[in-house]
C-alpha cells in the first residue's frame, strides 16, 4: 500500500478559489482542450491535452499539474495559485525550481452545474478505472464510468439519511450531499476515507461522517433512507487490490452486500449498487439473482453485460497493468483466473446494477422482483425512470383486472410508433413502440395495442376504449375486454403507458 502522506483540507477554501478563478472546471477544460482531447482523455490518452495546454496561462498550468501530472515552472504554479499555502498543506511540492502535483484533481460538474473536485491517487483520475495500469493495494480511483453511471442511476429526493458503502474517492457521498441531510461514508482502506475528505473540501460541500470498515460493520444497525455503493465487486482469486477484489469466493461479496441491506433501509427507502454476479453452469442466472433479494424489499435487476470468462480476465489483468509485466508473471496469473472459474463452474460474467426499495408491500409478502437484461443505450440520469418504476410496479400490484379497465392511461411523452413491412404491402407485418426518454425500450403491439396506446390521452377509461376498437374492427367487445388486460399491463410496467391519478 502506498504510504504518501495526503493533503490536509484545512485551507482548501483558498485553493478552491484558485481553481475556480482559473476557470479549472468541467466547462474550463472542454473549452480550452476541445471535443477531442477532453474525449481522449477519458481513454487515458494525454498527448492531445498536453499539446492543448502549452500556453502560460494559469488554466494551463493547472491542467497540467494536477490533471496530467507534469511538472510546472515554479513561477508559473506561484501564479496560478497559494503556492506556500498548497505546498504546506502537501498538495504540490517544489523540486528544484519545478513543482509536482501529489494528487490527482479532477474537476467535475454536478448535477446542477456545480463546479465540483474528485480528488485520488497520481495517475488514476484521467481514464478512470479503464485501465490505471496500478498494482498498488490501497490505490484510490477517481472518477471513471462506473462511478458515473451508479451516480445516474440514483434517485435523487430529500433524504435525513445517506450512507455510501466502499465510498473511494467520495464520489457519491458528493452528490448524497446535496439532497441527504446527513451522509456517512465508509471503506475498508482509509486512505480512501482521507480521499473522501479531501473530495468534499474541496468541492465546497458539507463533510460527510467518515468510519473504517467493511460493508456494513462500520454502521452496526443504523439504518438510512438512501445507501449506495460501488463496491470491489471483481471476481478473482485473491483480494490483491483492495479498490475492486472483495476478497470473498464468486460473486459472494456482491451477494452478501444486497443480502444484508434489508435490515439497513428505512421504509421506503432506496439501495443502488453496481454489481457483478457469476453465471453458473446449471443454473438460471436470473434464479440465482432473485435469492440475493432481501426480505422486505423490492427490486429491479439490470444485466447490462455478459462476458465469457477469458474476455472478464484479460480485462482486470490489463485493468491493473499486468499485461505488461514479465510474460510467465502474465501468464501465470490469467491461470490462476481461470482456476478460480473452473472451481466455481463458471461459464460467463454478468455486469449490472441493482435497485431495493423497502415497501410495505414486500414486507407482507408480495414484492416486486424484476430481473432482466437490457444491453442497449439508456437515457441518463436515469434515476427519475427508476423511482417511475417502482411507482408503476406499486399502482400494478393494486389493480386487478377490472380497475384497469377502469382505468385512464396517457401515453408517455416521446413515444413513437413504427411500421414494419414489405413496401407497398396494404398492412405492416408488425407494430413497434419505441421510448425516446429513460430505458429506450421498444415493443412489439397487435393492431389493438397499437390503436390503444394511440388514442390514450387520458379522457376515456380502458374498458370504454377497448369498446369502440372492438366496434371499429368488428370484434367481441367482451372478448376483447378479456384478453387485453395482459398487453394492457405490460405496456404500463415497461412505461410506454401512464396511469392517470382519480380526480379529487
Amino acid at each position: 500500500m502506498s504510504t504518501t502522506s495526503l493533503p490536509v483540507p484545512d485551507r482548501s477554501p483558498r485553493l478552491r478559489e484558485a481553481l475556480l478563478a482559473a476557470a479549472f472546471t468541467a466547462d474550463g477544460l472542454l473549452d480550452l482542450l476541445g471535443a477531442p482531447a477532453y474525449a481522449a482523455l477519458a481513454r487515458s490518452e494525454t498527448v492531445p491535452a498536453l499539446r492543448a495546454t502549452r500556453g502560460d496561462a494559469p488554466l494551463d498550468t493547472l491542467v497540467r499539474l494536477f490533471l496530467l501530472q507534469q511538472p510546472v515552472p515554479y513561477e508559473r504554479a506561484a501564479a496560478a495559485l497559494p503556492l506556500t499555502e498548497c505546498a504546506e498543506d502537501g498538495w504540490v511540492i517544489r523540486v528544484g525550481d519545478e513543482v509536482r502535483a501529489t494528487v490527482d484533481v479532477r474537476p467535475y460538474s454536478g448535477p446542477e452545474g456545480q463546479d465540483w473536485y474528485i480528488v485520488s491517487d497520481l495517475g488514476c483520475a484521467v481514464g478512470g478505472a479503464g485501465g490505471i495500469g496500478s498494482r498498488e493495494e490501497g490505490v484510490v480511483l477517481g472518477v471513471g464510468g462506473a462511478s458515473t453511471t451508479l451516480a445516474g442511476i440514483t434517485v435523487r429526493m430529500p433524504v435525513a439519511s445517506a450512507l455510501d458503502v466502499g465510498t473511494g474517492s467520495g464520489i457519491q457521498a458528493l452528490h448524497a450531499s446535496q439532497h441527504a441531510s446527513r451522509v456517512t461514508a465508509t471503506d475498508l482502506n482509509p486512505r480512501a476515507l482521507d480521499f473522501t475528505r479531501l473530495t468534499l473540501a474541496l468541492s465546497g460541500v458539507a463533510p460527510a461522517e467518515l468510519r473504517q470498515g467493511s460493508l456494513y460493520e462500520p454502521v452496526g444497525t443504523e439504518t438510512y433512507d438512501l445507501i449506495v455503493s460501488n463496491p470491489p465487486f471483481v471476481i478473482s482469486p485473491g483480494a490483491r487490490l483492495t479498490y475492486r477484489d472483495g476478497g470473498m469466493g464468486g460473486d459472494d461479496l456482491c451477494r452478501t452486500l444486497v443480502q444484508q441491506t434489508g435490515d439497513r433501509l428505512n421504509e421506503g427507502g432506496y439501495a443502488h449498487f453496481l454489481a457483478n454476479w457469476q453465471h453458473v453452469e446449471g443454473e438460471d442466472w436470473q434464479s440465482r439473482l432473485s435469492a440475493w433479494v432481501p426480505f422486505g424489499c423490492d427490486a429491479w435487476i439490470v444485466q447490462r453485460e455478459v462476458q465469457d470468462v477469458t474476455q472478464y480476465a484479460e480485462l482486470w489483468l490489463r485493468d491493473s497493468g499486468d499485461h505488461r509485466t514479465d510474460p510467465a508473471v502474465y501468464a501465470a496469473r490469467y491461470d490462476a483466473w481461470l482456476d478460480e472459474f473452473e472451481a466455481h463452474k463458471t461459464k460467463g460474467v454478468g455486469f449490472g446494477w441493482i435497485t431495493l426499495r423497502k415497501s410495505a408491500a414486500a414486507a407482507a409478502g408480495n414484492p416486486s422482483v424484476v430481473i432482466e437484461e437490457w444491453p442497449h443505450a439508456v437515457e441518463q440520469p436515469l434515476g427519475p425512470a427508476v423511482e417511475a418504476h417502482f411507482a408503476r410496479q406499486d399502482y400494478l400490484r393494486e389493480q386487478d383486472d377490472a380497475a384497469l379497465l377502469a382505468g385512464h392511461f396517457t401515453l408517455a411523452a416521446e413515444v413513437v410508433q413504427e411500421q414494419v413491412g414489405l413496401p407497398g404491402a396494404e398492412d405492416p407485418e408488425h407494430v413497434v413502440l419505441r421510448q425516446h426518454r429513460g430505458m429506450r425500450r421498444a415493443t412489439k403491439v397487435d393492431a389493438v395495442g397499437a390503436g390503444f396506446a394511440g388514442v390514450c390521452d387520458g379522457t376515456l377509461p380502458a374498458g370504454r376504449i377497448l369498446d369502440a376498437i372492438a366496434q371499429l374492427m368488428s370484434e367481441d367487445p367482451v372478448l376483447l375486454r378479456d384478453r387485453t388486460p395482459q398487453a394492457i399491463r405490460l405496456l404500463v410496467e415497461e412505461g410506454f403507458l401512464e396511469p392517470v391519478p382519480p380526480a379529487g
